[in-house]
């Protein structure tokens, strides 16, 4: 009459076999589960390691072995080997505040790269004009003058606050109103004594990072002595005339 007896209403043999295929059933269901997790245990871990990648990005960007931080606040330039502090110069930022927009002469904030070195075995105090060597040279604080002199460090922005940087000429450079160090006088350029430009120009290689931050320095230990760079060759190429003028 029945053609499937486990359905039959009333007797305790279709309740005790239906007891036994739900516990088969759920015996099986945790083998399928034991099975699916090993077949996508490899999968879990790929996603896993392919989800660090963000934070290991950052993590290169912010701790490069060499990169230098430039504090607004402070109105310092430090120099980083490691992690470790190996000079700090005073500099002066924009007097038009911060900031990476057209027609504004401000100074742009986050990571930017050196892009170009101009001024290779030029003199202390040597005058550029449109990133050329003029011939003339310049004492500290000359009277009533205003040029970018000594050497000049192009600046490449990496992040979109900062993507205009370079086509807006943001330089650290060489100024002769070193009596201005030390608080914002710039057009938008960081702008250092000759000296310490010059020292720190040949401490930096092409592509070294540069963070621009609105805070005061870190506090940092000093780099040990022996682990000091001596300062390298430049690696920049020959001096550029182009017809842009960057403001200083």
């Amino acid at each position: 009459m029945f053609r499937f007896p486990h359905l039959r209403l009333g007797g305790h043999a279709s309740v005790s076999e239906v007891r036994v295929r739900r516990k088969q059933f759920l015996r099986d269901k945790r083998k399928i589960w034991s099975k699916t997790s090993r077949m996508f245990r490899p999968f879990g871990l790929f996603l896993a390691v392919l989800s660090l990648i963000p934070s290991l990005r950052a993590a290169t960007l912010t701790e490069p072995p060499n990169r230098v931080i430039i504090s607004v606040r402070d109105q310092k330039l430090m120099v980083l080997q490691n992690g470790a502090k190996v000079a700090t110069y005073p500099v002066s930022t924009s007097k038009f505040g911060l900031g990476d927009s057209w027609g504004r002469m401000t100074t742009p904030l986050g990571y930017l790269a050196v892009a170009e070195k101009i001024g290779d075995h030029a003199p202390v105090g040597a005058v550029f004009h449109n990133r050329r060597f003029t011939g003339e040279i310049l004492m500290p604080n000359a009277p009533g003058r205003d040029p970018v002199i000594t050497r000049i460090i192009w600046l490449r922005g990496l992040e979109l606050q900062n993507a205009h940087a370079f086509r807006r000429c943001i330089y650290i450079h060489g100024t002769p109103e070193e009596k201005l160090i030390g608080r914002p006088a710039s057009y938008g350029c960081i702008r250092m004594k000759s000296t310490d430009v010059a020292s720190l120009y040949n401490q930096l290689p092409l592509g070294a990072v540069v963070q621009i931050v609105p805070d005061k320095l870190p506090k940092l230990p000093k780099a040990p002595k022996d682990s000091v760079p001596t300062e390298s060759k430049s690696t920049s190429g020959p001096m550029l005339a182009v017809s842009a003028a960057g403001l200083n």
